[in-house]
């Protein structure tokens, strides 16, 4: 990756990088139709986990579709980053010019007053089960001190270096992404200050967030934190959302935003990940999980359907894979249910490997937390099962945007958390077919307008249409 920019390295990069290059890099060459962007994200290579993903495949994909970016982004050496996944360094264009600034944050004070090695993950799902005393006070001190996040810290870091920038007088946007939603306060101080079309990239609720009850907010800390939501919604030029589900959420709000300017471009899957074959497993009736998984991903269903499956149908080796972050309380249901034997436990990998694993199974798990405002999460996951063509088992709620998308797709099937006989007899099916040929992939399904590339095509219209 280069960092390669004419202020803090001395040279063009056009004189450096030749067309052969970009060719060869899948970017067009910078030119004078190319409206340029500022890009802001806390999150970016070597920061691992899904919601680095949507703005790296952005900013990929950007030059094909007539906007060329600059990053403005955290030194990934002071950043808190829960995951790391360095193999996310390679998919950044050399020729693109990424800014890192300093930020000032409690997470290394958190580490050394607590004990613990690892940064906290979105919604604490790496603090399930019992939570201790000093827990409940940093969460306290995080959702009262520290508004909206405790990344926030960053926010006067980014904002010397943004006003460094926009003083070159060449950008005719500003895109900012989050979570963390403290990066939004920067779009709208920039807003305020140059007049310049601002995109706020919303990937999570905000003040609606399931975990948000967790924080031990006082009254004047929800009441602050609503007041940074509702500006943000007010005063961005447009709105991106992930789902009609956050769409709706927001809408509901009793503020005074205009509909047309939410739009509404869900995650999606890069072609460009996908150069493994499938390679399903002739002896094993494999399942497999990508992901965090907490106690409020209600699995005990489908566990139940699995346990009695191993009960009736002996000749089939069934197996069940967890890839990435498995609490405690998960681990717990999965030996209560008789499954711990048959059940593998892989730790984080980098993203390239996460796929492979996907193209190594039989049919995936898909569950969505059984949590309040639960409609308006689509996981990042879904459409890379989606590209996996492999049949989809979702637990979740019923009509969601999650059930549309799989059903639309001809991709599998989501059943509710406590539809037990519909999920044995969908599971036995299954099961009978495998008998017959142990490769149950689908066809080719109808998954294209969720590729990244689409996606950005969709999101560069509607910046295109702002400036114009």
């Amino acid at each position: 990756m280069s960092t390669a920019n004419r202020d803090e390295r001395g040279f063009n990069r056009q004189n450096i990088f030749t067309n052969q290059k970009l060719r060869l890099s899948g970017l067009k060459l910078k030119s004078q139709d190319q409206l340029q962007l500022l890009f802001l994200s806390y999150y970016w290579p070597p920061s691992g986990g899904p919601g680095v993903q949507r703005g790296l495949k952005f900013v990929k994909y950007f030059p094909q579709a007539g906007i060329w970016p600059t990053v403005l982004t955290v030194d990934e050496k002071q950043a808190s980053y829960p995951l790391l996944d360095e193999t996310f360094l390679n998919e950044v264009p050399q020729e693109l010019e990424v800014h890192r600034t300093a930020t000032s944050e409690p997470f290394e004070y958190y580490k050394k007053l607590s004990g613990k090695k690892e940064i906290p993950y979105s919604g604490f799902a790496n603090q399930q089960g019992k939570v201790s005393l000093l827990d409940k006070v940093f969460k306290f001190v995080r959702g009262n001190l520290f508004i909206p996040d405790a990344r926030v810290g960053w926010n006067k870091h980014a904002l010397r270096k943004a006003e460094e920038l926009l003083q070159r007088g060449q950008y005719s946007a500003i895109l900012t992404t989050s979570p963390p939603h403290s990066t939004q306060l920067i779009g709208l101080e920039l807003r305020k200050k140059h007049n310049i079309k601002w995109i706020a990239d919303l990937r999570d609720p905000w003040t609606n967030i399931h975990y948000y009850d967790q924080l031990y907010h006082t009254a004047l800390a929800k009441r602050l934190d609503q007041k940074y939501e509702r500006q943000v919604l007010e005063q961005a030029d447009a709105v991106i959302v992930t789902s009609e589900d956050t769409k709706r959420l927001f809408l509901n709000k009793p503020i005074g935003i205009d509909p047309d300017k939410i739009h509404v471009i869900p995650n999606g899957y890069d072609d460009d990940d996908f150069i493994y074959p499938s390679a399903s497993p002739k002896d094993s009736f494999l399942i497999t999980y990508t992901g965090t998984i907490t106690e409020t991903y209600n699995i005990d269903v489908f566990l139940k359907v699995l346990a009695h499956l191993r009960s009736v149908h002996h000749e089939i080796n069934y197996k069940l894979r967890f890839v990435g972050k498995v609490s405690e309380g998960v681990r717990t249901r999965i030996e209560k249910a008789g499954l711990i034997g048959i059940t593998e436990f892989v730790p984080h990998v980098p993203h390239t490997r996460a796929i492979q694993y996907l193209m190594e199974s039989t049919i995936l798990l898909l569950a969505i937390a059984d949590v309040p405002h639960v409609f308006a999460n689509v996981p990042g996951k879904l459409f890379e099962y989606l590209a996996s063509n492999k049949p989809i088992v979702c637990l979740g709620p019923v009509h969601s945007d999650t059930d549309r998308i799989i059903d639309e797709c001809g991709a599998g099937r989501l059943f509710h958390y406590t539809a037990y006989e519909l999920m044995l007899d969908h599971m036995t099916q299954m099961s009978k077919a495998w008998l017959l040929n142990p490769n149950l992939d689908l066809p080719l399904i109808n998954h294209t307008r969720y590729s990244r590339r689409y996606l950005t095509e969709q999101l560069a219209g509607v910046i295109r249409d702002l400036v114009d």
